[in-house]
């Protein structure tokens, strides 16, 4: 499998949200978990795997002096560009791949996800690079799932379903053409719009590990991660 030039990786880390479902007085993505906020746990997995990406980071304009003065207080120095969140996680994402050029590779990526480990985030752009493909990591469901009917439920088959994770990469001109399309509450993740402009979506194995921290619960699920306690 041939290995995409390091000059042309390149992440956006959408930290756009606003909601505090997780508890405290502000978003998840600066909260802290072990000794740092969040979203700095996040950067610094990517910035691991490639210390010469280029990093882009989808903030909520109000909150832009908030993470100056996270970054200040934690000595965080990590290069990365900001860009304006949008109404929506779709248009947060438009407005980070205006800071990406067209002949890169681009992971998308939740802030909320702070553990994805250097194997998935290398399997994800080997991948891309090699099908020319959006690529997006996932986990088998292990739980039973039965889906709502107009008469009560049915059981659905949990071989066949696969729970989606982050990063979801692909060639940085064909996502970018693909968000020139109009929004469409339809539109959950990057594969969505991806798929919805014809493009052809690989599946990888993710990592369970690679949790998306959005409860009190899950918040304590990190510190242990951290402490290799799990």
């Amino acid at each position: 499998m041939r290995m995409i030039p390091k000059q042309r990786f390149s992440v956006i880390i959408v930290a756009g949200g606003k909601g505090l479902r997780a508890g405290g007085e502000i978003p998840k993505q600066f909260q802290t978990i072990g000794n740092k906020p969040v979203l700095m746990h996040t950067i610094e997995a990517f910035y691991k795997f490639d210390c010469n990406m280029r990093i882009v980071v989808v903030l909520a304009q109000e909150f832009c002096e908030l993470w100056n003065k996270l970054c200040y207080k934690y000595d965080f120095n990590i290069k990365h560009t900001i860009a304006f969140g949008g109404e929506t996680r779709f248009h947060s994402v438009k407005n980070g791949l205006e800071k990406i050029s067209d002949n890169e590779f681009v992971a998308i990526h939740d802030a909320a996800r702070p553990f994805v480990s250097q194997e998935v985030i290398k399997r994800c752009f080997e991948n891309a690079f090699n099908s020319g493909c959006g690529v997006v990591p996932v986990i088998d469901e292990k739980n039973s799932i039965r889906q709502i009917t107009d008469d009560g439920s049915k059981n659905i088959d949990r071989d066949s379903i696969k729970i989606v994770q982050t990063p979801q990469v692909f060639s940085a001109s064909d996502i970018k053409n693909a968000y020139k399309t109009e929004y469409n509450s339809f539109f959950t993740d990057d594969t969505s719009v991806a798929e919805k402009n014809g493009m052809k979506i690989v599946l990888v194995q993710g990592d369970e590990i690679n949790i998306k921290i959005t409860t009190p619960f899950d918040f304590a699920v990190g510190e242990l991660i951290l402490r290799k306690e799990f």
